[in-house]
């Protein structure tokens, strides 16, 4: 109280310096010019405290028997964050999520890179080297020079299709498969496929260069290629890698660096229990005397690794030499991060952009324009950007996006409980945050219906109401992990958004139904029990239950009967529900 009597007085002295002697003078632009000159600080948080501060001279002042006329601040009818200094650029906390929208199909073609069509992509791969190191380094001889012109001559003859491939967006010829298949030497190759009468007959013949590998992968349950081409077999594989990177770095949970830094041999098979991943670290890395070790040493807290992280390391692992780094750039190529000997993250996020690219190619080709992947409305999906977006669908879409991942393990408790133990500054600290703001936007979201009159029903009600109106605490507030340890200790703000069930859950430990542990903080949102005492629900959600519904029933008339009865009766019990909500419903004046 002593620092909003403080932030008083200040705004005393700056009125008394304008010859305003009453706060019954005080306009709402006075208080905006005052906070604007005033409140000059960079910290989002502190400037938040010092308007709560202000807002608290007003709603006093509406509370006193007589009242002055204190204006309510321009903050509170238009919004706090025009008053409030931009967010920091840097850190975690303040980097935008992927929209599910991208996250999902981009996750979706990730895996389904690494588990369906890394097998063609390697095999090809391991081919097209084969061929590469066959070609003959030279000198060439008549002998070879023959082979090549023979090769060539009977394609014709038969009127087959020249091997080929685009060079600057047009046909062109590929010396380097001609000379792998002939033995000739790139010159002798280059030379006689250079020839007039071979161009003419190219431009009208091009075909493939296709590898002799046999290919299994499938796509939506049709095979994803008939061939894999000599000259697209490295980018498939770089692709390859990026898929394995996003993987790792989105289903653990790791920092880009941390991904980048792991090596062959880090998930060894389990005796019992998960896999786990071992890590090196590299900038705090000394022996017992305090010498820097440059090979880093290993971490003392491994990651938990869920099958597909455990799938990926295992696809790289097959590219690499043992106890290489799995991203090592002398096998995928350009640029190194400084001491590591690895890709660095600007190649990474070069390449999941390109891996974007390309899926949505790949999609076109194969006729499924609903498997593109969309882009992000914040920009460019930077691998610093997964990390985050991970904490944001485990605390925001129970069931929905991480479900992928769910069904090798239940990846909240992995993540969370291994970096429990890891850092202050670990997942655990995002994953709060997370789920702070979550509870924070629905308490936010719940008094603004409330405010506009909307109501509520369920036998948790009333304790959503009472939460809700906690909801201008947060305004302007920067939310941090420590801020977030509040939010979450706080039993009176345990609201949270179940869009599957169209309910809220106000949870009590001792109420749920969900958890026969009565000692554990958080629900099982995805296993909700319809007669729970915690249950809430609004007037927006009983609105959906009726158009879920709706979408039941039309649904109906395309099945057979039995499916089609089942179909109607849980439409009817929908609509009950709604009814039920309509009938027993309160609002903040009724409450």
């Amino acid at each position: 109280m002593a620092a909003t009597v403080l932030v008083w007085r200040g705004l005393a002295d700056w009125l008394q310096a304008r010859s305003i002697t009453t706060l019954a003078d005080l306009t709402p632009q006075m208080l905006a010019d005052y906070a604007t000159a005033t409140f000059t600080s960079t910290s989002r948080n502190y400037v938040g405290t010092q308007l709560g501060a202000l807002t608290r001279l007003w709603a006093f002042d509406q509370l006193s028997p007589d009242p002055l006329g204190v204006p309510e601040p321009p903050w509170e009818t238009h919004g706090v964050d025009d008053y409030l200094p931009p967010a920091s650029p840097q850190g975690e906390n303040v980097t935008d999520a992927v929209a599910a929208d991208t996250m999902g199909p981009l996750l979706v073609w990730a895996i389904r890179m690494v588990d369906g069509l890394a097998d063609d992509i390697l095999d090809a791969w391991a081919e097209r080297r084969r061929l590469h190191a066959s070609i003959n380094p030279g000198p060439g001889t008549p002998g070879t020079a023959a082979a090549v012109t023979a090769f060539i001559d009977d394609l014709i003859r038969r009127g087959r299709p020249l091997p080929s491939t685009w060079v600057r967006g047009a046909v062109g010829v590929a010396p380097a498969y001609v000379a792998a298949l002939t033995g000739a030497t790139i010159p002798q190759a280059h030379y006689r496929l250079r020839k007039p009468a071979v161009l003419d007959y190219l431009a009208l013949n091009a075909g493939p260069c296709r590898l002799d590998t046999k290919l299994t992968g499938k796509v939506e349950g049709r095979p994803w290629r008939e061939y894999i081409d000599y000259h697209e077999a490295a980018t498939l594989v770089r692709h390859l890698g990026t898929a394995c990177f996003i993987v790792i770095a989105y289903l653990t949970g790791m920092r880009p660096g941390e991904v980048l830094g792991l090596r062959s041999g880090c998930c060894p098979p389990p005796r019992s229990g998960r896999h786990l991943i071992y890590g090196h670290t590299f900038k705090t890395a000394q022996d017992e005397r305090g010498h820097h070790v440059p090979a880093g040493v290993m971490r003392e807290v491994p990651w938990v690794a869920i099958k597909p992280v455990v799938n990926a390391i295992r696809v790289l692992e097959r590219l690499v030499p043992s106890g290489s780094l799995l991203f090592d750039h002398g096998v995928h190529g350009q640029r190194a991060a400084a001491g590591t000997g690895s890709l660095n993250t600007e190649t990474i996020n070069t390449r999941i952009e390109d891996f974007i690219t390309w899926v949505n190619s790949e999609a076109i080709r194969l006729d499924l324009p609903e498997h593109t992947i969309p882009p992000d409305p914040y920009g460019a999906i930077g691998a610093s950007r997964l990390r985050r977006t991970l904490a944001w669908h485990i605390a925001r879409r129970p069931g929905g996006l991480v479900a992928l991942a769910i069904q090798y393990g239940h990846l909240r408790t992995a993540i969370s409980g291994n970096y429990a133990s890891r850092s202050r500054d670990g997942i655990h600290d995002l994953l709060d945050v997370e789920t702070a703001l979550a509870t924070i936007d629905t308490v936010t979201s719940l008094q603004d219906d409330l405010d506009h009159g909307g109501g509520i029903s369920g036998p948790a009600a009333r304790r959503a109401i009472h939460a809700a109106a906690q909801a201008h605490r947060f305004q302007g507030v920067t939310i941090t992990a420590r801020t977030a340890r509040d939010v979450l200790q706080n039993p009176n703000l345990a609201v949270y958004d179940n869009p599957h069930a169209l309910l809220m859950c106000v949870y009590k430990p001792d109420k749920a139904l969900c958890r026969r542990d009565t000692t554990t903080k958080t629900p099982t949102l995805d296993d909700c029990v319809s007669t729970c005492a915690n249950i809430a629900r609004t007037d927006h959600q009983a609105e959906q239950l009726r158009r879920r519904a709706d979408e039941l029933d039309t649904k109906a008339v395309h099945v057979p009967d039995p499916l089609a009865e089942r179909l109607r009766r849980s439409a009817a019990a929908l609509r009950h529900a709604a009814d039920r909500h309509d009938a027993t419903r309160i609002t903040n004046e009724s409450s």
